[in-house]
This record gives C-alpha cells, structure tokens and sequence, in this order.
C-alpha cells in the first residue's frame, strides 16, 4: 500500500516506549505516535494511555523521505479543546487609590545617593 500524508488509518499498537508507541499499520509497515501526539496536555506515563494489542486510529503526519519512516498522531484526530479564558481581578501591590506609585523612591533617591558617595569616600 502507498501511504501518504493526511491518511487517516487504523492499527495495533506493537510496543510502548517512554517516547512513544509503534504501530503496525500492515504486515510490512510500521509506524510511531510521538508521546506529544497520543493526546492534548501533558502525560505523566505513556503506558496508561495505550497498551500492546490496542486498535488505534491514526493519522500519518510525517513520512521520512530517506528513511520511510513513518510519523503518526492520535491527538490531530481528537476534537480539541475549548479554551476558557478566566477573568482574575487585578491585584496591586499598594492601595490604587492613593496614586503613590514610583513618588515615595523618588523623595528618598535623593538621600540615598549621598549616602552611598559618603560612605565610599570614607573608605
């Protein structure tokens, strides 16, 4: 069979590894789900999301023009999911209210800078 990209085909997975799981998609032919492309979101441990003998459908994305090998993913099949966007409340450090903002360092700035010359003359 001719496999091209965007196919959409189904298969055994034929060994899990922390990096991913191969998949037989013919008697001749195999391929590999990236542990980034068995599902959205991160996974802890690759071996509880699939298992050897498990029916996958799958989709190639990457064909290896030198080497043939074959990149598959489950995730692009998967609906993704529906960001939600939460709406915090602004925290400030200081009172809004009062407008002090950058003033208060600018009063002391002043004080600060001679202080600093004189204790590196008395030095």
């Amino acid at each position: 069979m001719e496999y091209k990209i965007g196919m959409v085909l189904t298969g055994k997975i034929t060994g899990v590894q922390p990096y991913g799981a191969f998949v037989s998609l013919d008697s001749q032919t195999q391929g590999l789900i990236h542990v980034s492309e068995v599902k959205n979101g991160f996974i802890k441990n690759i071996n509880e999301e699939l298992k050897i003998g498990d029916q996958v459908t799958v989709k190639i994305i990457d064909i290896d023009e030198y080497t043939k090998k074959i990149s598959l993913s489950i995730r692009v099949l998967a609906d993704t999911p529906v960001m939600t966007t939460i709406n915090k409340k602004k925290k400030y450090f200081t009172n809004r209210k009062k407008k002090i903002g950058f003033f208060s360092i600018e009063e002391r700035l002043d004080d600060w800078i001679s202080e600093a010359l004189k204790e590196t003359v008395e030095k």
